[in-house]
């Protein structure tokens, strides 16, 4: 290992996908467009919900801040990674990992807890239909929110603070395309005891109750549409907990695959592009399965792009 430099913090290098450079372009572009879509396609449900009154629903104000989540979500590991690229640099600084790594978390953690409000937000829908607007009023609606982000934001705060205490060797090389905890914690030269203590109790606690939640809430739904009667409201009521599920599915499989196997072994190839289901492909899928099989979202952003193409 080369030395400490000047300052006295470790350098981390962040090896990526791959080092040629035919695919390092190959991988610009492809990551380019992925983020790019992702982030005009979450913009445009979040536009498209505040444009149109009638999509002033619980269900739309949980869906345009789950976009909005998506857009942060994605935007702390991938515009690094392009940096790099273009660059041809795979450095980020101590500080600059630390940051990442905190705001990923919250982002993430975010994304788990609105993807429970949504579930909840679906029970009472199905499970109590009358008393829906009297129970998701805006008030409960705006109190969810807030409790998402405080949760968010504190939740992730053991797992950067507990990086602090660690001592690392001067430079670092990262077989990844950002800074994951799991896979950084293999490079200090302290005990790590405590570390992974609090990311095993973080990622339960955060990881299990919300997900829990969900499956109850979807199981309360499965029993309630099992008792409609026409095949068109089972359908109706079955396809929008499908999509939901998907999604549920693929981000929880994802995400906590990667962070508990990576516990004990180093970052392979499998595991880095688990690490790009979840930070890429999820948020870009979101728009078209929350929204684009909607009729009114379909309606509504028909509008908005009809408007502002007449506007230029």
């Amino acid at each position: 290992m080369e030395p400490r430099n000047h300052s006295g913090l470790p350098v981390f290098l962040l090896l990526g996908l791959s080092e040629k450079p035919e695919i390092l372009s190959v991988l610009f572009g492809l990551f380019l467009s992925l983020y790019l879509v992702t982030v005009f396609g979450n913009l445009l449900i979040i536009l498209a919900i505040s444009s149109d009154s009638h999509l002033h629903t619980p269900m739309y104000f949980f869906l345009s801040n789950l976009s909005f989540s998506d857009i942060c979500f994605t935007s702390t590991t991938i515009p690094k990674m392009l940096l790099n690229i273009q660059t041809q640099s795979k450095v980020i600084t101590y500080a600059g990992c630390i940051t990442q790594m905190y705001f990923f978390t919250v982002f993430g953690l975010l994304d788990n807890l609105l993807l429970t409000a949504m579930a909840y937000d679906r029970f009472v829908a199905v499970c109590h239909p009358l008393h829906y607007t009297v129970i998701m009023n805006p008030q409960l609606c705006a109190q969810l929110l807030i409790l998402t982000w405080l949760i968010s934001v504190l939740g992730a705060l053991p797992e950067s603070l507990s990086m602090l205490r660690l001592s690392f060797c001067a430079v670092i090389e990262v077989p990844h395309y950002f800074c994951e905890l799991p896979e950084v914690l293999h490079f200090a030269c302290s005990d790590t005891f405590i570390n992974n203590v609090v990311l095993y109790i973080v990622t339960g606690v955060m990881g299990f109750f919300p997900l829990a939640g969900i499956l109850f809430s979807y199981s309360r739904i499965v029993s309630s549409v099992l008792k409609i009667s026409t095949v068109g409201g089972k359908y109706k009521a079955f396809s929008t907990c499908g999509s939901h599920l998907s999604v549920v599915s693929l981000f929880y499989g994802t995400c906590l695959g990667v962070y508990l196997s990576s516990t004990w072994t180093h970052a392979s190839q499998r595991g880095v592009l688990a690490s790009v289901l979840y930070t890429v492909v999820t948020p870009m899928m979101n728009p078209f399965i929350y929204s684009l099989r909607n009729r009114d979202m379909k309606r509504t952003l028909r509008k908005l792009l009809c408007s502002i193409l007449s506007s230029q």
